[in-house]
This record gives structure tokens, sequence and C-alpha cells, in this order.
């Protein structure tokens, strides 16, 4: 085999061994030099006698809606564990796009973390949620862009590439 088609092989190749997605934790979402968020891990909705938490009042609002972001990390293939908070479902039940946020009840029953630790994810071919406490994983190229729903304000976005439950090792 000549070898400029065997370098031609290897350059092509590549990228199928780079395709590993980096494995990611959510304080490697904040800046090293950024100024600490103090968040209430406290549920912020008044309880209702005999019913738990009233959800009818308006959302709790976000401590740090213009977090500063890592912008090394745009385009970066990232693997990242969080939580499910529906924005739209279709039909059938599939959730296609939501925000993954770091801890359990983020958005709905505390405020919103910083928008350095929410990342706005779009599927296309969503997920099914069937409990809000199981967590995830979700896999897809991260990128630093800002966003903005009814529940709060994201730094980051992905479409996602693969989405699945988040087990814990025996």
């Amino acid at each position: 085999m000549p070898r400029s088609l065997l370098a031609l092989l290897l350059v092509c190749a590549a990228p199928l061994w780079a395709a590993e997605p980096r494995d990611l934790t959510w304080s490697e979402l904040i800046p090293a030099d950024a100024p600490p968020v103090l968040q209430p891990q406290a549920p912020l909705h008044g309880p209702t006698p005999g019913a738990g938490l009233d959800e009818s009042g308006p959302p709790a609002p976000q401590l740090a809606p213009q977090a500063p972001v890592v912008r090394a990390l745009d385009g970066v293939l990232v693997k990242l564990p969080g939580y499910i908070v529906p924005l739209e479902t279709e039909a059938d039940g599939r959730v296609v796009d939501f925000l993954l946020v770091p801890y359990f009840g983020a958005c709905i029953h505390v405020p919103p973390p910083a928008s350095n630790q929410i990342v706005h994810v779009r599927s296309d071919g969503g997920v099914r949620l069937e409990e809000l406490y199981q967590p995830f994983w979700v896999e897809g190229p991260l990128r630093v862009q800002h966003s903005s729903s009814e529940l709060a304000e994201a730094g980051y976005g992905m479409q996602a590439s693969r989405i699945y439950r988040y087990e814990l090792a025996e």
C-alpha cells in the first residue's frame, strides 16, 4: 500500500478515535476566577396544607442569570449527568427540549441555579421521562450560548446525540 494512501486513511480515521465524549462535571462549567454564587437548596414555594408544595405561585427568581461561562468548552463533545426539566414534549410523551440541571428540583421547587449550571438541550429523538427525579447522562457537543426560557436563563446549549439513564455502579 502506498504511504500516501496509508497517511490518508490515518487522517480520515482520526476523528473516529477522537469521538469519545469527555466526562464533564458541573464544576468544570464554572470559570476558575468566577465569584461564588450562593444558591439556596430549600424549596421557596409555600406548602399547601395537606397537599404538599404549592406550584401555583410564580417561579423562584434565578440568582445569577448572567453567570460567566468557560469559553474553551465551546464545541467540545461532552458527557454530562443531570436532571431533566422539560420545556417541550411531543404528543407521544418524548421530551425534545429541556434544561439539564445539576440537582433534582432545580427550576421547579428551588431557585434555578446560576446560568453556567444550566444546559439548554434539544434532542431530535427525545427521551421518555417517567420520573423527574431520575438522573440522565446527556452526550453531545457543548455550546457556549445563552438562551432564555420561562423557567431560567442557560449559559450553555447542546444538541444531544445520546440520552440515557444514569445508573449507579453496584
